[in-house]
């Protein structure tokens, strides 16, 4: 699917900068940032409902450990 990405002008300098730097595309940039952000937040999201599950379960023990 295409879709349009508007950047200000910081940003597209930032980003042109960027890709001349590694000399690749500034799509391949874009492309990869957003892959690693919904990595890294789906990663989080999933540690967090399974704290959200487990932690209830050992409160007891953490609270005495904690002493």
């Amino acid at each position: 699917m295409a879709m349009t990405l508007r950047l200000d002008d910081d940003e597209a300098s930032a980003l042109r900068r960027r890709a001349d730097l590694e000399a690749r595309s500034m799509q391949e940039i874009a492309r990869a940032a957003i892959r690693e952000y919904i990595e890294h937040h789906s990663r989080s999201d999933l540690i967090d409902s399974i704290l959200d599950r487990e932690l209830p379960r050992y409160a007891e023990a953490l609270d005495r450990l904690g002493r």
